[in-house]
């Protein structure tokens, strides 16, 4: 038997149109998704951008040939600052770069650094705060990992590369360069909780205001650790994996990430994976137990050092940034992750995985 349909009234008409004008301007003007079932409000930016980079190690490497680095575009970027510029870097002797910040500061621009306090006494550093740049150091033993930039609060620039020689010319790094007010508000948040207020590691409040920002259609997550539980999430995305894992790891001593990597190979998913061939045997290395379990696991053949910290998951995600896999990252250092779900720029990252992989077998005995 058929029923009748209640007929709305006009307060409840009223009622409803008024939701529904709310919705279309909280997703119209703040960017916020507020049906997305994700958890956490959606910042949707669809003007933003993303641009992925990656170092071109030189061998050998030799300081009259640096040119056309990393350095050289972020130095450009902190030339058309206006407003602010927010470093924190765990190692600075990056000159073209320190003369970018000193520059900026004499055209009236406000400039701040974060360093680690084992490389307080770096190049760069000592240069900026003889220019009279305030610079702030964490004072502990843990490190201030971090390496990221934050310019007049839209434009974001993080990754694996320390602002040293080393990053930009000797090291295989990846920079992301992000153009989205939330997620360089998430940044500024963290960088103000280390100048300002002087919390690090553990004393750091877990409050990233984005952790899940739309840019030009793109879901990117962002965390930072120790507050935020990068661990599990990367277990989480690990878990989820289809079909393939390939990983460029400094260093893979996180027990919980191999474990679940081990088990997605014994369920059939490809794994495959580079780490720095200093840490392939160091202390708690998990490289011989994946190894164990069927894993091709490659120590790198950069001269130098494989500086990487990424996994792609099934052609789709990237987690990239300054987190190694490691118990240190997850419990003690300050670190950022992107996770970025982006066919396009997770088969750009595929292609670096293929030329480190590829030279890493070349260069085993």
């Amino acid at each position: 038997m058929a029923t009748k349909g209640k007929r709305l009234g006009w307060k409840e008409f009223l009622l409803s149109l008024f939701l529904i004008i709310v919705l279309w301007a909280t997703q119209e003007f703040l960017g916020i998704d507020l049906l997305d079932s994700g958890g956490s409000s959606v910042v949707n930016e669809p003007q933003g951008g993303i641009q992925v980079v990656f170092t071109a190690p030189l061998y050998p490497d030799e300081a009259a040939n640096r040119s056309g680095g990393v350095d050289e575009s972020l130095a450009m970027a902190i030339g058309g600052a206006l407003r602010s510029v927010d470093v924190a870097a765990y190692d600075f002797d990056l000159l073209r770069v320190a003369d970018a910040l000193v520059a900026a500061q004499g055209r009236g621009v406000t400039v701040r650094l974060v360093t680690d306090t084992d490389y307080v006494d770096e190049a760069g550093t000592v240069h900026v705060a003889q220019a009279g740049i305030p610079v702030i150091t964490d004072d502990r033993d843990p490190f201030m990992h971090n390496k990221f930039v934050v310019i007049d609060e839209h434009l974001v620039w993080t990754g694996s590369c320390n602002l040293t020689n080393n990053g930009a010319y000797r090291n295989n790094n990846n920079i992301v360069m992000l153009e989205s007010e939330a997620l360089a508000e998430n940044y500024t948040v963290e960088f103000e909780e280390m100048f300002t207020t002087q919390q690090f590691g553990a004393s750091s409040p877990a409050d990233t205001p984005h952790t899940e920002v739309k840019i030009g259609g793109t879901l990117v997550e962002n965390y930072f650790a120790p507050e935020e539980d990068i661990q599990s999430r990367i277990v989480a995305l690990l878990e989820e994996a289809q079909s393939s894992i390939e990983f460029m790891a400094f260093v893979l001593t996180d027990n919980e990430i191999s474990k679940v990597l081990s088990r997605k190979a014994r369920e059939g998913v490809t794994v495959r994976g580079v780490v720095e061939t200093r840490n392939v045997k160091g202390s708690g290395s998990d490289v011989e137990a994946l190894r164990t379990a069927g894993i091709s696991v490659l120590a790198d053949g950069n001269p130098y050092v494989m500086h990487h910290k990424v996994i792609i998951i099934d052609g789709d995600v990237v987690i990239t940034g300054s987190y190694n896999f490691s118990r240190s990252a997850a419990e003690k250092n300050d670190e950022n992750v992107l996770i970025i779900h982006n066919s396009g720029i997770a088969a750009d990252y595929a292609t670096e995985f293929q030329h480190v992989y590829q030279q890493a077998e070349e260069a085993a005995p």
